[in-house]
């Protein structure tokens, strides 16, 4: 006798969670009434001690156009870096320690 079984009419099978239904947050977040993890800013104050910064520069090289990642570690800063390099080859783009240059990147000069 041949068996065939479907899942679908099985109680006990289960189905894999929609992965569009989790959400991460850090510890820091805070929770509304309902128990709901709710965003906050903590702003630059946040980030100020994480040691390690890959700034992107303007066309002018007069000053940082955006903070493309910031980290306490000096390998995952440095993989940022070059990886910024690639994205921006065109680009002025430093890693900073604090307040040190660390490494720069000038981009082609034509």
């Amino acid at each position: 006798m041949l068996r065939t079984s479907s899942l679908a009419h099985d109680p006990l099978a289960r189905q894999a969670p929609n992965p569009s239904s989790y959400r991460f947050a850090s510890g820091d977040d805070a929770e509304d009434e309902a128990g709901r993890r709710t965003r906050f800013s903590k702003g630059a104050a946040g980030r100020e001690d994480l040691p390690y910064r890959v700034e992107l520069w303007n066309d002018a090289k007069t000053g940082v156009e955006q903070i493309l990642a910031v980290t306490a570690n000096s390998s995952i800063g440095y993989a940022a870096f070059y990886a910024a390099t690639r994205e921006h080859p065109e680009r002025y783009i430093t890693l900073r320690h604090k307040n040190s240059v660390v490494s720069r990147w000038n981009g082609p000069d034509h």
